[in-house]
């Protein structure tokens, strides 16, 4: 998988457990899912994605 294919598999993954969540727990897990999509907004425009670089270390711990 490439870079791009993680990250938004991670971001739906994150949407999605949050928003579980937020339903059966409590609604300020709602606020995790903003964050997700604030940080994906931010990302089209700047081009800086923290949780690319977080993979980034993961890979290179790992070869």
């Amino acid at each position: 998988m490439k870079m791009e294919q993680y990250i938004r598999a991670i971001a739906g993954l994150f949407i999605l457990v949050s928003l579980t969540l937020g339903y059966f727990l409590s609604p300020y897990w709602y606020l995790f899912t903003a964050f997700v999509g604030l940080n994906l907004f931010q990302s089209a425009f700047t081009g800086l994605c923290p949780m690319e670089n977080i993979l980034e270390k993961i890979f290179k711990i790992a070869r």
